[in-house]
This record gives C-alpha cells, sequence and structure tokens, in this order.
C-alpha cells in the first residue's frame, strides 16, 4: 500500500516543486493518509486547497483504498 500511495505522490511533487514545496508521506492508517507539508508548503494560505483538490483528489483516484487525506 505505501508503494502505491509513494507513486501517486510522485506524479504530484513536480507541480509542488515549482513552487518549492514538497509533500512527505507520513502514514496509512484505516483508509487515511497522513502527509507532511515541506518548503514553501508548509505554512500557505493555499495548503488546504492543495490538499483536498490536488492530493487527496488524485490519492483516491489512484489507490481506491485511500478515503481521506489529512496534514500533519
Amino acid at each position: 500500500m505505501n508503494e502505491k500511495i509513494e507513486s501517486a505522490l510522485n506524479e504530484i511533487r513536480p507541480m509542488l516543486a515549482r513552487h518549492l514545496g514538497n509533500v512527505e508521506f507520513v502514514s496509512f492508517d484505516e483508509g487515511i493518509v497522513k502527509v507532511r507539508f515541506l518548503g514553501t508548503c508548509q505554512g500557505c494560505p493555499l495548503s488546504t486547497l492543495t490538499l483536498k483538490a490536488g492530493i487527496e483528489s488524485v490519492l483516491r483516484e489512484k489507490v481506491p483504498e485511500v478515503q481521506a487525506v489529512e496534514t500533519v
């Protein structure tokens, strides 16, 4: 499962890197993926939009077991 999630996140990382940010996979438990924003994504006012409309959307599409994504 972790490899599927990392693979999906690797598709998102180039977009985040354009803004000098990144995302780190922390854990997966009972359908919930936990991630940590890195770089300029930390504290960015648009990070919630990036999390839900970007990261969660892609992960749910690529990894059907994912129900939600949260930051830590």
